[in-house]
C-alpha cells in the first residue's frame, strides 16, 4: 500500500495530486510548500483563513529573501 493510499487520523479531501508529491516533484523549500499547501486546500478546508495563512507565510518568505523590513514597515531591497 502506498502512503498516498492511507490516512493517519481524521478525514481529508482527496486530490488528483497529493501536496507532498507536488512539493517533491518541484523541489520546493519549506516556505514554498506551506504557501502552496494553504492555497491548494482553502476552498475545501478552512476557507479564507487558509488564504490568510498562505499570505502570512508569503510575508515571512519575502522578509527572509529581501533581508527584512525597514522601520516604516516597507520591505528592503525592493528592486
Amino acid at each position: 500500500m502506498s502512503a498516498n493510499d492511507k490516512q493517519v487520523g481524521g478525514t481529508h479531501y482527496h486530490a488528483k495530486i497529493q501536496h507532498w508529491d507536488l512539493v517533491h516533484e518541484h523541489n520546493l523549500d519549506y516556505f514554498q510548500a506551506q504557501i502552496i499547501k494553504y492555497i491548494m486546500r482553502w476552498k475545501k478546508k478552512n476557507g479564507v483563513q487558509d488564504l490568510l495563512k498562505a499570505q502570512h507565510f508569503l510575508e515571512k518568505y519575502i522578509e527572509l529573501q529581501d533581508g527584512g523590513l525597514e522601520p516604516d514597515g516597507s520591505y528592503t531591497n525592493q528592486g
